[in-house]
């Protein structure tokens, strides 16, 4: 009878060593690992942007340059879903 309570204590230690090696390893994570996971994932966001912007100026045209840019899919398209002309008289 004593052995099994025996079993069941050292069990039982085991089973809160195992919990507080999980919860300080957890803190550990989130307090050092996290921060600087987060980190790297803003300079890399930072970074994307940045590049986007560099090549939005650089395709930009020069001021004045007027471009009329058409979709060719949309051009058959378009003509079938006009609608009705309707053709107006004005009253004076």
């Amino acid at each position: 009878m004593e052995f099994l309570v025996l079993l069941y204590l050292v069990g039982f230690i085991r089973t809160l060593l195992v919990i507080v090696i999980i919860y300080f390893g957890i803190r550990i994570i989130t307090r050092y690992v996290l921060p600087i996971l987060v980190n790297k994932g803003m300079k890399n966001m930072q970074q994307k942007m940045q590049n986007q912007q560099r090549q939005n100026q650089q395709s930009s045209r020069p001021e004045g340059e007027v471009t009329i840019e058409k979709n060719r899919n949309q051009g058959s398209n378009n003509a079938q879903n006009q609608g009705e002309y309707v053709d107006f008289e004005e009253v004076d």
